[in-house]
């Protein structure tokens, strides 16, 4: 008898490490495929940019009330609402708008903490999901989702935009900053932004253009040290930032700098 339980316990123990040992490689596989999903759902969506009005789209029979597309019989056919180039030309002037203003007040901005909070209610243009646009680095496999607002939230899925910096549309006197996780559990989001090296690509996808970036400067920061989140004179910058241990149980900032590509 003895032995028997012996036996179910030395079974369970071995089943146990085999799932610890596989747990992380296959969670970080499925959190891979869920974030490029979402780039792939992203330029979908792009792709089928509706040239008219909502308005127009309903009256035609084209979507449904909640703005996805629908067949004759008023079946929906589509996973996503459709985003319309109406809206869309207004998210772009007020993005560019929020750009310019930031020039002269990002100081400011980042003494009311506001880097948690969307720079931009995203709903008010028909894009319901709270996505921006992706960033891609290839070299490491990288492609996630950015969301608007600096929070414990959008953290969660992925690159999140730190508001009181540049939006990601580019130009000149621009500083797009993006914060994201390590270590997170089950996905993959700034794990490996330590690979990337001096002169690698790293894109930013919007609804409107793709801007591709070259790395140019990896640094480490303490917490408190911020400079490299402003904007610098004539520079089109990305700059991505996430925590890494200080060796002391706390955690510093690890920076990826990235300038415009000619």
């Amino acid at each position: 008898m003895l032995k028997k339980i012996l036996t179910v316990v030395a079974i369970v123990m071995l089943v146990v490490g085999i799932g610890l040992v596989a747990f992380p490689p296959i969670s970080n596989f499925v959190g891979t495929q869920i974030s490029n999903g979402e780039a792939d759902s992203f330029d979908i969506r792009v792709e089928e940019v509706d040239e008219g009005s909502f308005e127009e789209a309903v009256k035609d029979g084209k979507v449904d009330k909640e703005g996805y597309k629908v067949d004759k019989d008023g079946k929906r056919t589509s996973k996503q609402p459709v985003v319309f180039k109406v809206d869309l030309d207004r998210l772009f002037k007020v993005s560019v708008a929020y750009n310019k203003k930031l020039e002269s007040s990002q100081y400011e901005l980042f003494r009311n903490d506001t880097y948690s909070q969307a720079a931009i209610n995203l709903s008010n243009y028909g894009i319901s999901d709270g996505i921006y646009g992706y960033v891609s680095a290839k070299t490491i496999g990288m492609r996630l989702p950015i969301y608007l607002g600096a929070n414990s939230s959008n953290m969660s899925y992925g690159a999140a935009h730190m508001s009181a910096t540049s939006l990601p549309i580019g130009g000149n006197n621009t500083n797009t900053v993006l914060a994201g996780h390590t270590g997170y559990v089950g996905r993959i989001f700034f794990d490996n932004l330590r690979n990337l090296k001096m002169g690698d690509k790293v894109s930013i996808t919007n609804y409107w253009d793709t801007i591709d970036y070259k790395v140019v400067e990896t640094k480490v920061n303490k917490p408190n040290e911020s400079e490299d989140c402003y904007i610098k004179n004539g520079k089109d910058l990305l700059t991505m930032f996430t925590c890494i241990s200080d060796g002391n149980g706390g955690f510093d900032r690890y920076y990826v700098i990235c300038e415009r590509a000619s």
